[in-house]
């Protein structure tokens, strides 16, 4: 697949990533597509498999032919996928080239697009020309209520997520969420980052900041560009009137070992990337003090998690 076989007079280019996906990829991919054929925008969507070893690729080579499927035999994570699909679409390689996307639209594989979502967040990406990056106003799959889009993290929300904190704390600026009245307008409104379940970017900003940082291999990617980009001056949107249902948001599954050192070994990464030293120091000693705590309150079966919890603070102290 090349460059120009993706690109070539593509207004947008929409990337999704998946891994073992097969009970939510026809939906994503039927919703998505009947969006783009209604939006009137010159479109690419490209798949990037990472390893699945369920019927993920059986659908899309079968119900999906005209999509563009790359696959890879492991799981490299969702940032290094995204970024295969980049450079496919000839990002990375030659700055300035005008066959690239006038914007590309990462989208979770565990999304229901609703009519007009896609044309909505292009519009508002291309009107305005400090606009980076928009993303979605997201409900879970029941139609609840769905925190979109965030201030960027700070000590606070260290605290919120490892201590005991009041309700109205975690559904507040302290924590970083947004108002909900601002979802209820249909005006977009400013944000520090938005989910990557949807994150739509101009050419210019990928080109400008060098897309996704591999180190992250799971959670706090689009954190990190976030942050990146906002230090070069773009503006960040997020967009009520454009609706994603995002399946996956809505899981309450027990949280698993392996997700949870992914989870604090990226967000130690954005620590050190972000933070000055002396809030690196606190923040890892919060991480510290909040695993101990997990440890304590887990029960003597939970032997995983605990030791899960005792490789997040080997990894906080290195």
């Amino acid at each position: 697949m090349t460059a120009a076989q993706l690109a070539s007079k593509t207004d947008l280019a929409v990337i999704v990533v998946t891994w073992n996906n097969a009970d939510v990829i026809g939906d994503a991919l039927r919703s998505l597509i009947d969006d783009l054929r209604e939006s009137g925008l010159r479109y690419r969507v490209c798949v990037v498999d990472s390893g699945s070893g369920d019927r993920t690729l059986e659908i899309i080579h079968g119900d999906f032919p005209a999509v563009q499927l790359i696959e890879n035999k492991v799981n490299i994570g969702f940032a290094a996928a995204n970024n295969l699909a980049m450079r496919a679409l000839g990002f990375g390689s030659r700055p300035g080239a005008t066959q690239k996307p006038a914007a590309v639209y990462l989208l979770n594989p565990d999304t229901i697009t609703h009519q007009g979502a896609t044309k909505r967040l292009y519009e508002a990406l291309t009107t305005e020309p400090d606009v980076g990056v928009v993303g979605a106003r997201l409900t879970f799959a029941d139609g609840s209520f769905q925190h979109s889009a965030f201030r960027f993290p700070g000590l606070r929300q260290i605290w919120a997520e490892l201590f005991p904190t009041a309700g109205r704390l975690l559904e507040g600026s302290f924590n970083g969420r947004y108002p909900r009245p601002l979802y209820a307008s249909a005006a977009a409104f400013e944000v520090d980052f938005t989910l990557g379940a949807t994150m739509m970017l101009k050419r210019e900003v990928i080109e400008q900041s060098g897309m996704f940082d591999e180190d992250f291999f799971l959670y706090c990617e689009e954190v990190d560009w976030a942050w990146r980009i906002k230090n070069q001056g773009w503006r960040i949107l997020c967009l009520p009137s454009a609706h994603v249902t995002h399946i996956g948001g809505g899981s309450t599954s027990q949280v698993r070992p392996s997700s949870l050192i992914h989870l604090w070994k990226s967000r130690l990464i954005l620590y050190e990337k972000h933070y000055p030293i002396w809030k690196r120091w606190l923040a890892r000693w919060l991480v510290i003090l909040g695993m101990r705590r997990k440890m304590r309150n887990l029960d003597a079966a939970d032997a995983s998690l605990r030791e899960a919890c005792q490789t997040v603070i080997e990894m906080a102290k290195a």
